[in-house]
C-alpha cells in the first residue's frame, strides 16, 4: 500500500513508500506518455492493423506509433500477431493485462475531452492573474524570501 513519507515512520516503511512510488511513477509514465492512452482506447474495441491505429490516432507519426506499440508490447498492455503473407499482416491486441486498465484509461481520455475547455479557461485566468501580480512584485524563487 502506498504511505506517504513522514519522520515517525520506520525505515522499512521508507523503503515500502519508495519502492510504491517507483512503481506508481513506472505505471503512470507508460499509460500517461502523449500517445499510449490513445493507442489503449483505440484497442479497446478489439485488435486494429497498424495503419488502422495510426489513421485513428491523430498526429501520431508513423515512428512514434511504433515505438509506443513496443513500449506497450514490452510492458505486456498488447500484444503483437505478423501474419506470413506480402504484404506482411500486423495486428495489435490488448493483452489481459491491457484489458484490465481500459476501463481507466478510457475515462481519463473522455474526462479529457470533456474538460479540455476548463482546462484550458483556468490556465488563461491564473496567467492573467499572475501577469498582474508579477507586475506589481516581482516572483521570488522557491526558498527566497524579500527583505525590505
Amino acid at each position: 500500500m502506498y504511505h506517504r513519507k513522514d519522520s515517525n515512520r520506520s525505515e522499512s516503511n521508507h523503503d515500502e513508500s519508495d519502492q510504491a512510488c517507483i512503481a506508481i511513477r513506472d505505471v503512470l509514465d507508460r499509460i500517461g506518455d502523449k500517445w499510449s492512452s490513445l493507442v489503449i482506447a483505440e484497442l479497446g474495441p478489439g485488435t486494429r492493423r497498424f495503419n488502422e491505429l495510426r489513421r485513428e490516432v491523430d498526429g501520431i507519426s508513423q515512428r512514434m506509433l511504433t515505438v509506443t506499440l513496443r513500449h506497450l508490447e514490452r510492458d505486456g498492455l498488447v500484444s503483437r500477431r505478423v501474419y506470413a503473407q506480402i504484404p506482411p499482416r500486423v495486428e495489435y491486441t490488448l493483452t489481459e493485462l491491457g484489458e484490465s486498465v481500459l476501463k481507466v484509461v478510457t475515462e481519463i481520455v473522455q474526462w479529457s475531452l470533456d474538460h479540455a475547455w476548463d482546462l484550458h479557461r483556468a490556465r488563461a485566468d491564473f496567467d492573467r492573474s499572475s501577469a498582474a501580480h508579477d507586475h506589481r512584485s516581482p516572483t521570488l524563487a522557491h526558498g527566497e524570501y524579500r527583505v525590505s
